[in-house]
């Protein structure tokens, strides 16, 4: 519900009158469903007993964060840490679930941290085509007296096949130019503006422009282990076409749904926790009006803490 909040503090709430409202547009779903009646839906249940009712062979782009194996709460649900052979069983056990939704030439992406990330590989590597492992820097985290801060993440780049989607201009990053060369009076290989010098570079599988919501971000919300709209549209760029289906069955509060909705494909989220999906339904109302992703700016990724032309004040990207 909403809370009391700094006047400075954007972070996303519900009171009783959202709360009702939105819940009123939530999908349950107790019978197969049709594409047309899952399609720009927010599906309120478990994935467990939800994927027996979406349809067969409809999603182009799966982005799937699981809950890592850590001991953690998620208001209604928790999560207790288990041996690493049995979290490999647990995630298998669903995951399998949602191969019957993929197309052939379908393209998935899988969140991990580094206790994870190597059993999830295990069971991707058994029923997918493993691309690449994306690794980014997520810079906030608590620090370790006894051990390396924890602040890196990976995402594992799969597909159904050898025949898959991949954009890769979408994606490229715009970089500062610290040295600019020039060939016989003219810049080579970058852009001189009046707000600065810059080179359009091919993005990595490290990723180190990435900013985590915080409190001062409109996008933020409440949600525990919230994904960042920049770090999301990457992947929906790359890795779907305009009007395609993209489906995360574990959405949160709604980064995948809202992103994809403000990139103009299709979408389907699936949310157990009620709250969390109510969340996605107002942060997909209110990307109607705006669709801006902080850090995302006329076709350009910026560098994170720089400063494209729209910024606001204190934003970072």
């Amino acid at each position: 519900m909403a809370k009391t909040r700094a006047p400075r503090n954007r972070t996303l709430s519900l009171d009783a009158s959202e709360l009702e409202l939105y819940k009123s547009r939530l999908l349950h779903l107790d019978t197969p469903a049709s594409i047309e009646a899952v399609i720009n839906r927010t599906i309120h249940g478990d994935i467990v007993d939800v994927a027996k009712y979406v349809p067969r062979a409809f999603v182009d782009l799966l982005i799937l964060d699981p809950p890592y194996n850590l001991n953690k709460s998620f208001r209604s649900n928790s999560f207790s840490r288990m041996p690493i052979a049995e979290y490999s069983r647990w995630f298998e056990e669903w995951f399998v679930l949602l191969l019957p939704q993929l197309r052939p030439d379908a393209s998935i992406y899988v969140c991990a941290d580094w206790v994870t990330s190597t059993a999830i590989h295990t069971v991707l590597d058994r029923h997918s085509i493993v691309r690449n492992r994306i690794t980014w820097g997520r810079e906030k985290g608590r620090g370790a007296k006894v051990n390396w801060k924890n602040s890196m993440e990976d995402i594992w780049f799969c597909t159904m096949s050898d025949a898959y989607y991949f954009d890769l201009d979408p994606v490229k990053i715009r970089r500062k130019v610290l040295a600019p060369y020039k060939e016989n009076g003219h810049p080579k290989d970058w852009n001189e503006t009046t707000g600065g010098n810059f080179r359009v570079t091919h993005p990595s599988n490290f990723w180190d422009d990435i900013t985590i919501p915080f409190w001062s971000m409109p996008e933020n919300t409440d949600h525990p282990t919230q994904k960042p709209e920049k770090l999301i549209a990457k992947l929906i760029l790359a890795s779907s076409a305009p009007g395609t289906v993209v489906f995360d069955p574990c959405c949160g509060s709604g980064t995948t749904p809202v992103v994809a909705k403000k990139l103009g494909r299709l979408y389907v989220g699936v949310e157990i926790d009620e709250l969390y999906a109510c969340l996605t339904e107002k942060r997909l109302a209110l990307a109607n009006d705006e669709r801006r992703i902080q850090g995302f700016s006329d076709g350009i990724f910026w560098e994170r803490n720089s400063a494209p032309p729209w910024s606001a004040v204190g934003d970072k990207t």
